[in-house]
């Protein structure tokens, strides 16, 4: 069996949190000879350089930062430990890791999350947003409690997982008021040739928005595709097209970038969902998302 030897673990933190063996020098009081070989040791023992020397300075890899990630996690629940058997409050809240994939617009992996933030005693949020698969992979590995996403896990997706449908929502296309006048009228049929911003083929919108398009032999000219939801609003805004995005924003859409609704879809669902590794919801922050998102946020839809 391998054991990670802790002590080069904590060298190692030291120095990525100081900024250099320098300065790690005088809160270990070791030479930095000493501390250079243990850094090596643990290099060696990983498979993997840890830092690289940019002029005078050291600068973490992608493998040193995802190992100081571990660390600052293994060091701060060491902290923790020796606070709660002294009996001292440990002033440091849960922390509860969210992965939001990439095809979520922003507005609405917002208001899923805000029931957590809400809690009594609200954990610390970490948030990462990534590619759905990515995020199941680390979800895999307890690197994630919970993704947020816009489709079910994959059949065959070797992940032990579980999805959780949320809600759903129809279709709402926005135009700047200008754009709006001119299509609202005879929607969705107005569409023909009008300017559109559409989001990338990948995403289940997009699927569920070609099928829509050619069944009602709709050919409106596509001006540009986006692979993230909130830059499309902004292109939106400017009025270089008109777009889609979910019903159940519609409120903060016109809002926030003061633009017109110009049609509803309701053949279209956009659906959200919570994957977790548990089968029957338990933490009481993936609860209180699942409860909020179901009686709050997509209640009416």
């Amino acid at each position: 069996m391998e054991w990670l030897n802790y002590h080069h673990l904590l060298y190692f933190w030291v120095v990525a949190r100081e900024g250099s063996i320098v300065k790690a020098t005088e809160v270990l009081n070791l030479t930095q000879p000493t501390i250079s070989a243990q850094i090596q040791s643990l290099e060696e023992s990983l498979g993997e350089k840890l830092f690289d020397r940019v002029g005078r300075r050291l600068v973490l890899t992608e493998a040193g930062r995802t190992t100081y990630r571990y660390a600052e996690e293994i060091f701060g629940l060491g902290r923790e430990l020796r606070d709660t058997l002294k009996g001292r409050p440990t002033g440091r809240p849960a922390r509860f890791r969210v992965g939001v994939a990439d095809v979520v617009p922003k507005l609405i992996a917002y208001r899923i999350l805000r029931p957590a933030f809400e809690l009594a005693e609200p954990p610390e949020i970490v948030l990462r947003e990534d590619h759905p698969q990515n995020l199941l992979a680390q979800l895999a590995v307890h690197e994630l409690d919970l993704v947020i996403a816009d489709a079910p896990i994959a059949a065959g997706l070797k992940v032990r997982a579980f999805h959780h449908l949320l809600g759903e929502s129809g279709v709402s296309f926005f135009a700047t008021p200008k754009l709006a006048a001119t299509l609202r009228k005879g929607f969705p049929r107005s569409l023909e040739g009008a300017p559109v911003l559409l989001p990338a083929v990948a995403t289940e919108l997009r699927r569920g928005l070609d099928l829509w398009l050619d069944r009602l032999d709709l050919r409106p000219r596509v001006v540009a595709e986006f692979d993230d939801s909130a830059l499309m609003k902004v292109f939106g805004y400017a009025g270089i097209g008109a777009f889609p995005a979910s019903t159940v924003i519609e409120k903060e859409i016109c809002e926030q970038y003061g633009l017109k609704v110009i049609g509803r879809i309701e053949e279209i669902r956009e659906r959200y969902y919570a994957i977790s590794s548990e089968r029957k919801l338990t933490h009481p922050a993936v609860v209180a998302i699942t409860e909020g998102a179901r009686s709050n946020v997509f209640a009416e839809a």
